[in-house]
Protein backbone atom coordinates (compact mmCIF):
# COMPACT_ATOMS: atom_id res chain seq x y z
CA UNK A 1 0.00 0.00 0.00
CA UNK A 2 1.38 3.39 -0.90
CA UNK A 3 2.70 6.18 2.08
CA UNK A 4 0.05 7.76 3.55
CA UNK A 5 0.39 11.63 2.77
CA UNK A 6 -1.35 14.59 4.13
CA UNK A 7 -4.48 15.59 2.09
CA UNK A 8 -5.07 12.40 1.02
CA UNK A 9 -8.23 11.86 -0.53
CA UNK A 10 -7.94 8.16 -1.59
CA UNK A 11 -5.47 5.72 -2.00
CA UNK A 12 -5.39 2.56 -4.41
CA UNK A 13 -2.46 -0.30 -4.84
CA UNK A 14 -0.10 2.04 -7.13
CA UNK A 15 -1.24 5.30 -6.41
CA UNK A 16 -2.47 8.15 -3.88
CA UNK A 17 -4.29 11.08 -4.90
CA UNK A 18 -4.04 14.19 -2.32
CA UNK A 19 -5.33 17.82 -2.66
CA UNK A 20 -3.28 20.31 -3.70
CA UNK A 21 -5.13 23.54 -3.70
CA UNK A 22 -9.18 24.71 -3.58
CA UNK A 23 -8.95 23.74 -7.89
CA UNK A 24 -6.26 20.51 -8.04
CA UNK A 25 -5.56 17.33 -6.77
CA UNK A 26 -2.15 15.25 -7.31
CA UNK A 27 -1.87 11.30 -8.15
CA UNK A 28 1.03 10.40 -6.81
CA UNK A 29 2.32 7.28 -8.47
CA UNK A 30 5.73 5.22 -7.12
CA UNK A 31 8.01 3.30 -7.83
CA UNK A 32 9.02 2.87 -11.88
CA UNK A 33 5.85 4.63 -13.59
CA UNK A 34 7.63 5.72 -16.59
CA UNK A 35 4.46 4.27 -18.48
CA UNK A 36 1.90 4.35 -16.20
CA UNK A 37 1.85 8.21 -15.70
CA UNK A 38 2.64 8.93 -19.08
CA UNK A 39 0.09 6.92 -20.55
CA UNK A 40 -2.57 8.09 -18.56
CA UNK A 41 -2.05 11.76 -18.99
CA UNK A 42 -2.12 11.09 -22.89
CA UNK A 43 -5.34 9.11 -22.49
CA UNK A 44 -6.72 12.18 -20.25
CA UNK A 45 -6.21 14.73 -22.23
CA UNK A 46 -7.43 13.06 -25.60
CA UNK A 47 -10.92 12.80 -23.91
CA UNK A 48 -10.51 15.99 -22.72
CA UNK A 49 -9.86 17.03 -26.31
CA UNK A 50 -13.33 14.98 -27.35
CA UNK A 51 -15.60 17.02 -24.18
CA UNK A 52 -15.69 17.64 -20.61
CA UNK A 53 -16.89 14.06 -19.08
CA UNK A 54 -13.57 13.14 -18.25
CA UNK A 55 -11.78 14.74 -15.51
CA UNK A 56 -9.55 17.77 -16.78
CA UNK A 57 -5.72 16.92 -16.70
CA UNK A 58 -3.94 20.18 -15.34
CA UNK A 59 0.15 18.63 -15.93
CA UNK A 60 2.96 16.29 -15.17
CA UNK A 61 4.73 17.30 -11.70
CA UNK A 62 7.01 15.74 -8.64
CA UNK A 63 5.72 15.67 -5.29
CA UNK A 64 8.18 16.82 -2.51
CA UNK A 65 11.09 15.13 -4.87
CA UNK A 66 9.96 11.90 -3.78
CA UNK A 67 6.96 10.96 -6.13
CA UNK A 68 5.66 11.47 -10.05
CA UNK A 69 2.75 13.47 -9.76
CA UNK A 70 -0.27 13.46 -12.42
CA UNK A 71 -2.45 16.91 -11.60
CA UNK A 72 -5.57 17.03 -12.31
CA UNK A 73 -8.95 19.26 -11.60
CA UNK A 74 -10.42 18.94 -8.54
CA UNK A 75 -14.11 17.36 -8.64
CA UNK A 76 -16.30 18.03 -5.38
CA UNK A 77 -18.63 14.58 -5.48
CA UNK A 78 -22.57 15.35 -4.53
CA UNK A 79 -24.33 12.60 -3.53
CA UNK A 80 -27.13 11.73 -6.07
CA UNK A 81 -29.71 10.63 -3.58
CA UNK A 82 -30.32 14.41 -3.06
CA UNK A 83 -32.04 14.85 -6.28
CA UNK A 84 -35.16 14.08 -8.23
CA UNK A 85 -35.09 11.16 -10.41
CA UNK A 86 -36.69 13.55 -13.14
CA UNK A 87 -32.79 15.31 -12.94
CA UNK A 88 -30.62 12.17 -12.75
CA UNK A 89 -32.93 11.32 -16.01
CA UNK A 90 -31.45 14.57 -17.93
CA UNK A 91 -27.95 13.67 -16.09
CA UNK A 92 -27.62 10.12 -17.55
CA UNK A 93 -28.67 11.10 -21.22
CA UNK A 94 -26.22 13.75 -21.17
CA UNK A 95 -23.64 11.08 -19.46
CA UNK A 96 -24.56 8.69 -22.21
CA UNK A 97 -24.51 11.10 -25.34
CA UNK A 98 -20.16 12.04 -23.69
CA UNK A 99 -19.21 8.20 -23.56
CA UNK A 100 -21.04 7.92 -26.61
CA UNK A 101 -18.82 10.61 -28.13
CA UNK A 102 -15.76 9.50 -26.59
CA UNK A 103 -16.28 5.62 -28.06
CA UNK A 104 -16.83 7.13 -31.72
CA UNK A 105 -13.17 9.65 -31.42
CA UNK A 106 -11.71 6.61 -30.18
CA UNK A 107 -11.78 6.27 -26.16
CA UNK A 108 -13.17 3.57 -23.91
CA UNK A 109 -12.47 4.44 -19.87
CA UNK A 110 -13.13 0.76 -18.87
CA UNK A 111 -13.32 1.17 -15.59
CA UNK A 112 -17.35 2.41 -14.88
CA UNK A 113 -18.18 0.01 -12.33
CA UNK A 114 -15.23 -1.86 -10.23
CA UNK A 115 -14.64 -5.69 -10.00
CA UNK A 116 -16.58 -7.26 -7.01
CA UNK A 117 -13.61 -8.07 -5.26
CA UNK A 118 -12.70 -5.13 -5.13
CA UNK A 119 -12.57 -2.32 -1.92
CA UNK A 120 -14.94 1.18 -2.23
CA UNK A 121 -18.28 1.46 -4.26
CA UNK A 122 -18.87 -0.16 -7.35
CA UNK A 123 -19.24 3.36 -9.13
CA UNK A 124 -15.93 5.54 -7.61
CA UNK A 125 -15.12 6.44 -10.90
CA UNK A 126 -18.36 8.32 -11.69
CA UNK A 127 -18.81 11.49 -9.87
CA UNK A 128 -22.35 13.58 -9.73
CA UNK A 129 -20.89 17.16 -9.74
CA UNK A 130 -22.51 20.71 -9.87
CA UNK A 131 -21.84 20.04 -13.65
CA UNK A 132 -23.36 16.44 -14.44
CA UNK A 133 -22.12 13.52 -14.15
CA UNK A 134 -17.86 13.07 -14.75
CA UNK A 135 -15.34 10.48 -14.88
CA UNK A 136 -12.09 9.49 -12.86
CA UNK A 137 -9.07 7.73 -13.12
CA UNK A 138 -8.50 6.73 -17.28
CA UNK A 139 -5.72 4.51 -15.75
CA UNK A 140 -6.92 0.89 -17.43
CA UNK A 141 -8.74 3.48 -20.48
CA UNK A 142 -7.94 2.42 -23.97
CA UNK A 143 -7.50 4.12 -26.99
CA UNK A 144 -8.37 2.48 -30.28
CA UNK A 145 -5.08 3.75 -32.44
CA UNK A 146 -3.31 1.62 -29.29
CA UNK A 147 -5.59 -1.72 -29.19
CA UNK A 148 -7.02 -2.03 -32.17
CA UNK A 149 -10.62 -2.00 -33.88
CA UNK A 150 -11.36 -5.53 -32.90
CA UNK A 151 -10.47 -5.25 -28.71
CA UNK A 152 -11.94 -1.62 -28.94
CA UNK A 153 -15.08 -2.87 -30.15
CA UNK A 154 -15.18 -5.84 -27.24
CA UNK A 155 -14.22 -2.91 -24.15
CA UNK A 156 -16.68 -0.60 -25.36
CA UNK A 157 -19.20 -3.41 -25.42
CA UNK A 158 -18.68 -3.78 -22.32
CA UNK A 159 -18.93 -0.30 -21.45
CA UNK A 160 -22.27 -0.01 -22.58
CA UNK A 161 -23.33 -3.06 -20.60
CA UNK A 162 -21.64 -1.51 -17.76
CA UNK A 163 -23.53 1.52 -18.24
CA UNK A 164 -27.10 -0.32 -18.45
CA UNK A 165 -26.46 -1.52 -15.13
CA UNK A 166 -25.05 1.79 -13.92
CA UNK A 167 -28.41 3.58 -14.76
CA UNK A 168 -30.67 1.31 -12.93
CA UNK A 169 -28.43 1.95 -9.85
CA UNK A 170 -28.49 5.29 -10.45
CA UNK A 171 -32.22 5.75 -10.40
CA UNK A 172 -33.48 3.10 -8.09
CA UNK A 173 -31.21 4.31 -5.17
Amino acid sequence: MPNRHPRTLSTGDNNTVIALSDTEVGKLFFGDTRSDIGSEAEKMKFANAVNGLVVRFVRLDEFENDSEMLVMERLYPLDFRAYEQEKRLLWLDVFEDELAQLHRAGFVHRDLQRPSNMPGMSYDNIFLTPNGLRLIDVGISALKAQVGERLFERFVEQERAEFEVFRAFFLVR
